[in-house]
């Protein structure tokens, strides 16, 4: 989760609340009968968009932007409103709207927000100009309720006035439509000091009458990062919809929050400095048009380059293009992408239709594609350029395992951008978010997206533009070479590779970082070490493979035998350079934490020595080698109940990462009929399709990814070939590879709609009996391949059954289990 920085224990009482206000009535309405209809008339090219509920995650800190985006889109268009709303939007009706911005990410929880730039703002003003509310305070208003509406490439939203707010988009420039009531005078207000995180750090605000157009540009700051850094962004506002709108007044205003409330009227220019004394100091254009026109179009581009290339995106983007237009041409870059996964819509149950394909919507909302329009050390790159890619510690687990099977090509140009930092940097991000380096949460997991590239696409990788041998060098570098300032890149490898662990306390004299989540760090750093074994493994380096398999079985380092929690013998610990274990209560940081005022994040008093969890949480995470920690924790029999004890005594966040894995945790310990039964109790607990559909933070859809997994009855294991294998919550369905030219069926025979719930009942089938692969039946029922499965295509059945007790192992034959490095597992690579 990348949180704001509060204690965890708040912000989970927090997670609690829910409201009651909804977006209109006629989006899910639209939905329901959309999906009713595909399945009456059994389509075989749908309109997927129709499927998906863009407010699923816009309450109870979901933090879900649904504004107008293509995908991969690097504008976001939604409304911005108070309280707590770092992606712009909530559905809170407490909350007033400020403005319609351009601007946004999806899934972070930023405290303030992230991006938010250039908001614009429509007005009634019966006094005229001088009477106009600019401030944000005094123009601030509350939506009309039951108004919101949002569909793929589309956003609405209507004030209390009846002015109501649209907008569509293309990649770097949109069109937004204002319909005021009958007979009013249209005014605007454009921000060029305000944004979301309040960082305005200097800029210019131009108008040029005569062409109708606003240009704007400044500095702002991170929302995930250090406040020493600035990006630069940049706007173009085309005012006159192609002659069909004439300008009126126009001026520019500054404001505070202290009485200052200045406007000149037919003055075009402001040229402000960063506020060095502090307070929030406001800024920006006022306009209006001639005669009481009902419907407004405004043209926007933006850019991270210039005002005139922000121009010239909206001109060769839109160009003379109707609202209208652009929502077709967004409709139908969105269909392109959700239909690379085809749900049998006739049998699969509604609500599940409605989760997977919004989840999938989601999946291709962020990073953002700013090819082009990179900035400071990234200027004039010749790579593909993404940004929000924060963070890496969030995705690394089903975001790009699922981009695997679907979307190689983009895959590869987001990692194409990662390597690119590692050129111009040293180090590849662990978090980039506006532009900036961000806060490193775990280690650096982009090491886990580039193995899991290399492992899966290696032969593709040179027509995908990937050089393995450049991204095995980004991966030493990573590894081997310690940042002089890892809390933005990298790892503090040096006293890692020395004790063999990250101690707490540790004298280090040659990097500087905050010294925290000792033991979160070394079980992140253990994986991300695993993964370069990966690589070295694939090009023939023999001295790394073992090099790096030594160092990722470090996470044994950090496990104390004595400590006891719950009637449970050993924990994950942080640990003294000396050797000593510096105990924490495994509770800390917990669901069950009574403790409401402990820091559990990247604060500097966080001395539990985990990041955002407990150790109940991390002591799961080894992805690579759950075998161990089988016997470390006692044996199959214990292990399992120590699992079920987990779930059942509330430890378990399905809205934290380090726990994705551990529903299917079962698996290892030779029982996956329990799995199936824990994930049908994850997904029905947790997720929804109500705007608090989600069990919190999206974190870029980190949570979409693993309700598709799930939806989908398979899990990946990072930097590997190996999925593990559930019972599907649809009948049938089909993934398509475009580059690959491969498509994969699965087919759940005896598949049974009743089983499609928390609990199920008696008598369902949905337990795993059989798994055949394009004909040939498996000796076990575990997991299977990406080489085998997606890669070839083919058929894959799933045959499942009421009997759980004869299905609740992984079946006969050597591999049945799901591999681990201590058994020898991941030997050999396809």
């Amino acid at each position: 989760m990348v949180l704001s920085l509060v204690s965890l224990p708040v912000l989970l009482t927090l997670g609690a609340r829910l409201v009651t206000a909804q977006p209109s009535p006629d989006v899910q309405r639209r939905i329901s009968e959309a999906i009713a209809n595909a399945a009456r008339s059994n389509t075989t090219s749908p309109d997927y968009t129709a499927f998906v509920n863009p407010f699923i995650g816009t309450d109870n800190f979901g933090d879900v932007c649904p504004g107008a985006s293509i995908p991969f889109g690097m504008v976001k268009f939604s409304t911005d409103l108070t309280g707590y709303a770092p992606a712009g939007y909530v559905t809170d009706p407490t909350q007033k709207i400020r403005g319609l911005s351009p601007l946004h990410d999806s899934g972070t929880g930023s405290s303030l927000g992230t991006y938010g730039n250039f908001e614009i703002m429509p007005l009634l003003c019966p006094g005229g100009f001088d009477t106009c509310t600019t401030s944000l305070d005094a123009r601030e208003r509350f939506r009309k309720n039951n108004t919101d509406e949002a569909s793929p490439g589309y956003f609405a939203q209507t004030l209390d006035n009846d002015i109501k707010m649209e907008a569509t988009s293309t990649r770097r420039a949109g069109l937004e439509r204002f319909t005021f009531p009958s007979g009013s005078k249209p005014y605007f207000v454009l921000d060029l000091a305000n944004d979301l995180p309040v960082s305005f750090a200097g800029g210019e605000l131009d108008i040029n009458p005569e062409q109708g157009r606003i240009t704007i540009g400044g500095f702002y700051g991170s929302s995930f990062g250090p406040t020493q850094f600035n990006y630069q962004a940049f706007a173009c506002y085309d005012l006159l919809d192609g002659g069909k709108q004439v300008l009126d007044e126009f001026g520019v205003w500054t404001a505070d929050t202290h009485g200052l409330d200045a406007k000149g009227l037919g003055l075009t220019r402001l040229n402000l400095t960063r506020n060095l004394i502090g307070g929030v100091y406001q800024s920006g254009a006022l306009f209006s048009y001639k005669g009481t026109p009902s419907t407004i179009n405004i043209r926007v581009g933006v850019s991270f380059v210039s005002t005139e290339q922000a121009c010239a995106n909206a001109e060769s983007e839109v160009g003379s293009s109707s609202f209208e237009d652009i929502v077709n041409q967004s409709k139908a870059l969105w269909n392109a992408k959700l239909s690379k996964v085809e749900l049998d819509l006739a049998n699969t149950p509604p609500n599940v239709t409605e989760m997977f394909y919004t989840s999938l919507y989601r999946s291709f909302l962020t990073p953002n594609n700013a090819t082009g329009e990179a900035q400071g050390q990234f200027a004039g790159t010749d790579s593909f350029y993404f940004d929000s890619l924060y963070c890496s510690w969030d995705t690394f687990r089903t975001f790009y395992p699922l981009m695997s099977l679907h979307s190689p090509v983009e895959y590869s140009q987001i990692l194409e951008s990662y390597i690119d930092a590692f050129r111009k940097r040293g180090w590849m991000p662990e978090c980039r978010a506006n532009n900036l380096p961000g806060w490193t949460q775990g280690g650096s997991s982009a090491d886990i997206i580039a193995a899991h590239f290399a492992i899966t696409y290696h032969n593709e990788a040179q027509a995908l533009g990937i050089n393995l041998n450049e991204l095995y060098s980004a991966l030493l570098a990573d590894g081997d070479v310690n940042p002089p300032e890892w809390n933005i890149e990298g790892r503090q490898v040096n006293v890692y590779k020395q004790f063999g662990y990250v101690p707490f306390a540790v004298l280090d004299t040659g990097s500087t970082g905050r010294q925290t989540r000792e033991g979160s760090r070394t079980l992140e750093y253990a994986f991300e070490d695993f993964g370069i074994r990966q690589v070295a493994k694939l090009l023939g380096n023999s001295d790394d493979e073992q090099r790096y398999l030594n160092r990722s079985l470090f996470y044994r380092n950090v496990w104390d035998p004595s400590v006891e929690s719950d009637g449970f013998k050993g924990f994950m610990q942080k640990r003294f350079s000396n050797g000593t274990f510096a105990f924490q209560d495994p509770t800390n940081c917990s669901p069950k934490d009574q403790n409401d005022s402990r820091s559990c994040s990247l604060q500097s008093d966080n001395v539990n020595g985990f990041y955002e969890s407990s150790s109940w949480e991390y002591s799961w995470f080894a992805p690579h080698d759950t075998a161990h920690l089988i016997e470390l924790m006692g044996g199959n029999d214990t292990f399992v109940k120590r699992l079920d004890h987990f779930f059942d005594a509330g430890y378990y966040l399905a809205g934290n990462e380090p726990s994705f894995q551990t529903p299917i945790g079962y698996h290892y310990a030779n029982q996956p009929a329990k799995s199936v039964d824990r994930v049908r109790e994850v997904v029905f607990t947790n997720f929804d399709i109500t705007p608090a559909g989600l069990p919190g933070n999206d974190d870029q859809a980190a949570m979409a990814t693993l309700l598709i997994f799930h939806l989908l009855g398979i899990y990946p294991v990072p930097s590997t070939s190996q999925f593990l294998i559930l019972s599907p919550f649809t009948p049938r369905y089909t993934i398509h590879n475009s580059f690959m030219n491969t498509s994969t069926t699965v087919t759940v025979v005896n598949f049974d709609p009743k089983s499609v719930q928390q609990n199920i009942p008696r008598g369902a089938a949905a337990y795993v009996k059989t798994v055949t692969l394009n004909g040939e039946q498996m000796s076990g029922r575990c997991h299977f391949d990406f080489y085998d499965v997606f890669r070839l295509g083919g058929e894959v059945t799933i045959e499942v059954t009421a009997d759980k007790n004869s299905v609740n192992n992984c079946g006969s034959g050597e591999g049945a289990i799901p591999e681990s490095v201590s058994l020898g597992g991941f030997a050999s690579l396809r």
